[in-house]
């Protein structure tokens, strides 16, 4: 059995705290300081069922490149106070090379913590920030982790400066409270050595700083529903979606956008139908619940031909679930939840700085197909925060296929068309008047119940998806042309696989892996292809019954009888867990 080793080059880092204790806050100043030094990084949050206060931990890492996802232990564990840890305690894996450091009155560790072999120790954060002016534990705490990991303190500096002046605390206060706790870190490392060394590594040949941007997975969909052409947006609020339009409102004012909080996840859905029907690109976002509201209204949008994009962020489920924890369980009804013969597009991003390319197809696929196209992310995904570089620009093409001249009573709004898709007239277009309802209908719309067209066009809604050319971007496919053992995932587990395939890789194991970012239609073709030669297959997903393994045995001829790997959030996929099935095979 072939032992791997973990990537070298990236620290994580988890600071937890009880309701006010500042923990979310201190893990985005660490993830917004390492950004303005050049690095990258990656901070998800884990919260109680609440959803707003209580305990909570802000879990980041850190790199010289980039980051999409976490590894299999935190290096650093910081507890502002040890009050309700445990119950989020499994997601944050120590070992015995790991440091957990707790504030001086945090009171006993927990047992799960001091059973991890992890070093226990404790400062002064509290008693130093009593100390300082407008200083907190968690400010003299980011201070010490900024030295254990080689942070330069004046990117610390700056970064919490940035947002204490605002609240009246001066600079040298900032810079006081800041250097107190890196004082800590230092301190930490001359007593403790090795123990207490967790310094990122320089990065060859560094230069002038790059271009990086810090943003959530839920901000770079917003960013890429308006590259796309989205310029309204209908929701009912929900966790874990709405920020991604809180982000895109005021950003709609300065381009002539439209956003409208609905009554009711029914009524969100039926206005961002009537706009595209109106000629505008538009988008609903929303999660599990509120999307088996939705989905009798988005029978209509295919059966009208009207575009239509659905952001799905998924949470744990069924029902209410866990609304601020991460699951892949929505696969089965984004895939097949509408009634009847409703084909429609299915699309995953596969990283957050994967969402703008992801929902910017989105919006190309609902306009040049004028249908439904789901986009399913996650909550882990969604509301990470990341350090990336800027995006690449892209340029889809996208758009709509209107009549140029429709003629009254000539006009065929559903003409069967070589390519299933027919010119779409605008209210208010003279003679391209329509009918756009749920009936099945003739070439002009005509509501019609006879055989041959509803065969028609049921035949043309199927076609004009199966026979679209959707490219290369349909799967990230990566690894040895020739390897035997393949791997399949999708969304936000493609991370831990990706980062177990580079440690494979390492030690000599060839690996071919299949990231998923087409759901649905099927393409058999293409994944034949990816996977010619493979002779082992892991299907990786984040769900319990195996909704994506489940899919691929329905949809697709596999070379060969795949294993699974696969269990429900809230507790992630870590890459070890990829790595022990591969470390089986060779």
């Amino acid at each position: 059995m072939t032992q791997f080793t973990s990537e070298a080059g990236t620290v994580s880092v988890a600071i937890t705290g009880s309701g006010g204790a500042g923990a979310i806050t201190a893990g985005t100043l660490l993830l917004e300081a390492a950004g303005k030094a050049g690095w990258y990084g990656l901070m998800t949050r884990t919260v109680g069922p609440q959803i707003r206060g209580g305990e909570a931990a802000a879990l980041v890492r850190l790199a010289r490149s980039p980051v999409a996802g976490h590894g299999d232990v935190f290096n650093i564990l910081i507890a502002l106070d040890w009050r309700n840890v445990e119950r989020f305690v499994a997601e944050i894996p120590l070992g015995p090379n790991s440091l957990a450091l707790a504030d001086d009155d945090a009171g006993d560790v927990p047992g799960k913590i001091a059973a991890s072999g992890a070093l226990n120790l404790t400062a002064p954060f509290a008693k130093l920030a009593d100390d300082i002016r407008g200083a907190r534990p968690n400010i003299i705490a980011l201070g010490t982790v900024a030295a254990l990991v080689g942070l330069p303190i004046e990117a610390m500096v700056e970064t919490v400066a940035a947002t204490l002046i605002e609240k009246g605390v001066s600079l040298a206060d900032c810079t006081q409270a800041i250097r107190a706790g890196f004082d800590i870190g230092v301190q930490l490392m001359a007593s403790q050595g090795a123990a207490a060394s967790f310094r990122v590594p320089e990065a060859a040949g560094a230069g002038a700083l790059p271009d990086r941007w810090v943003i959530t997975g839920n901000q770079a969909a917003g960013y890429g529903a308006l590259k796309g052409g989205i310029r309204f947006a209908a929701l009912y609020p929900i966790t874990p979606a709405t920020d991604l339009l809180e982000w895109v409102a005021p950003r709609f004012a300065a381009i002539g956008g439209v956003l409208c909080q609905a009554e009711d996840e029914i009524a969100a859905v039926q206005m961002a139908i009537g706009a595209s029907y109106g000629g505008v690109p538009s988008l609903t976002t929303t999660s599990g619940p509120g999307l088996a509201l939705k989905l009798e209204s988005i029978g209509l949008a295919v059966a009208a031909e009207v575009p239509l994009v659905i952001f799905n962020v998924m949470r744990g489920g069924p029902s209410t679930g866990i609304p601020t924890k991460s699951e892949q369980t929505d696969l089965n009804i984004a895939l097949y939840g509408l009634h009847g013969d409703a084909p429609h597009v299915v699309v995953a991003p596969l990283s957050v700085d994967d969402c703008v390319i992801t929902t910017q197809w989105a919006v190309h696929l609902a306009e040049e197909l004028q249908t439904a196209v789901f986009v399913l992310s996650d909550q882990l995904m969604a509301q990470a925060k990341a350090v990336i570089s800027a995006p690449k620009e892209v340029d889809f093409g996208t758009k709509r296929l209107v009549p140029v001249e429709p003629k009254a009573g000539v006009y065929k709004r559903y003409a069967l068309t070589g390519s299933g898709v027919s010119p779409m007239a605008i209210p208010g277009m003279p003679g391209g008047q329509y009918t756009a309802d749920g009936l099945e209908h003739n070439e002009r719309g005509t509501p019609s119940s006879q055989a041959n067209d509803h065969h028609s066009q049921l035949d043309k809604r199927n076609d004009k998806l199966n026979n679209f050319d959707y490219g290369d971007i349909w799967a990230d496919i990566e690894g040895d042309a020739d390897a035997e053992i393949g791997i399949i995932t999708w969304g936000s587990t493609s991370a831990p696989v990706r980062e177990a395939l580079a440690r494979a890789s390492a030690s000599g194991i060839k690996t071919r892996l299949v990231a998923m970012r087409l759901l649905a239609p099927a393409r058999p073709a293409q994944l034949a292809a990816a996977l010619k030669g493979v002779k082992k297959l892991l299907v990786v997903e984040q769900s319990h019954s195996g909704q994506f393994i489940g899919y691929l045995r329905a949809q697709y001829d596999l070379p060969v009888t795949p294993e699974s790997l696969r269990h429900p959030g809230p507790l992630a996929i870590r890459p070890s867990e990829v790595c022990e099935v591969l470390s089986r095979w060779s």
